[in-house]
């Protein structure tokens, strides 16, 4: 086990070299190359998917990360119809929220299919809110990032507010982080749970430089634990934008669960907001 964590904390020097070596500040410039999840639209993307990309790409979106929903995780497009439909729109379907389920190997050809680059697990395959339980999930993701790696497909997983629970004083995100193969196991950090839990990001990204090359760039009303629009929350947006060549971020993909008006006003909103950052 000893041999094992230092050849992680090793991998991850190395991860850390190549991040500060590359090119990925052309990505992060204070709110350039915006992404969405589609979760936000959810609703929308059910009643006119092709629709709703449209207007996406028409308020400046570059990048989409999709999700399950009741007719798939193509809205009911098939997954080269949906890359094709991307494409046009100037687009790019760049990753997918997924289940680790029977369906896996369809899922992967799928997602080749669709030209994305990543995959993401969403939640936990399995319960248990202890350290051996960690373990044994990073196991199941190393092996997963392996086939996926085949396929020349990136894996990675998506936290929500529980794994930052402990056990016996140990943070379970972390056991997560240190149980996984760098080389074959992302992590996309959803910005708004961390700060909800009283964490900090920032101290993610110097502790794990380099592992997070998906950010769920998400503001969160901390005393409701819900999302909200950019600079109505708890996160600060552009202290956490210029970290993130730290973090290793090379897309963010907007995500709002609860919306003040409608989610395509929201969205509007947090694009205003980041064009202000730009300027």
């Amino acid at each position: 086990m000893n041999s094992r964590r230092n050849f992680l904390i090793n991998t991850g020097k190395l991860t850390l070299g190549t991040v500060l070596l590359s090119s990925f500040d052309t990505n992060i410039k204070l709110g350039s190359n915006p992404g969405i999840q589609l979760y936000t639209v959810r609703k929308e993307m059910l009643e006119d998917a092709t629709g709703t990309l449209k207007k996406l790409a028409a308020i400046g979106i570059k990048q989409i990360e999709s999700a399950g929903s009741t007719k798939g995780y193509y809205y009911g497009l098939k997954p080269a119809e949906m890359k094709g439909i991307c494409a046009d729109l100037g687009m790019k379907l760049r990753s997918g929220h997924i289940r680790l389920d029977d369906k896996w190997q369809q899922t992967m050809e799928d997602a080749v299919a669709s030209g994305q680059e990543y995959l993401i697990c969403s939640s936990m395959p399995s319960d248990g809110q202890t350290v051996d339980n960690y373990k044994n999930v990073a196991d199941q993701f190393n092996k997963a990032g392996e086939a996926c790696k085949k396929l020349n497909i990136k894996f990675g997983y998506h936290n929500h507010d529980y794994e930052f629970e402990k056990e016996n004083g140990k943070v379970l995100y972390d056991v997560l982080v240190e149980n996984t193969d760098p080389s074959l196991v992302c992590m996309e950090l959803d910005l708004g749970w961390v700060v909800a839990t009283g964490s900090n990001p920032l101290d993610y990204f110097t502790k794990y430089p380099g592992r997070f090359p998906l950010w769920h760039l998400k503001d969160m009303n901390l005393a409701k634990k819900e999302s909200t629009e950019f600079g109505k929350g708890g996160l600060d947006i552009k202290k956490i934008l210029k970290n993130g060549t730290l973090s290793g971020m090379k897309y963010f993909f907007i995500e709002q669960e609860e919306y003040t008006s409608t989610p395509m006003e929201s969205m509007q909103q947090n694009m205003n907001y980041l064009k202000k950052l730009k300027g």
